[in-house]
């Protein structure tokens, strides 16, 4: 039961926390390993934001409002630079690596 426990767990990946707080990243920069997660959240009090990333396409989360959030899985190795889609001078990154 253990080692299945902890099979699944190796598979699953961790999840990071970044807060959006003061139209702001929190942390604004983080280094996962591939099959790890972020999950963004919106801790401010009045306004939405959302999570893009322009090298992608212009791939974008959908707005969160407050107490919301939204998560992405990254399943290859590579420096992810994101932003702000109605504040794009908030910026952050996620840096993936093996």
């Amino acid at each position: 039961m253990l080692l299945a426990l902890l099979a699944f767990s190796a598979v699953a990946g961790e999840t990071v926390e970044v807060s959006i707080v003061g139209y702001q990243y929190d942390p604004a920069q983080v280094s996962i390993k591939v099959g790890d997660s972020v999950r963004w959240t919106n801790r401010e009090k009045r306004t939405s934001h959302s999570i893009v990333f322009p090298a992608e396409g212009g791939l974008e989360s959908e707005r969160l409002f407050p107490d919301e959030s939204w998560q992405r899985r990254f399943d290859h190795p590579g420096s992810y630079k994101y932003q702000c889609g109605p504040h794009p001078e908030m910026k952050g990154s996620i840096v993936v690596s093996e």
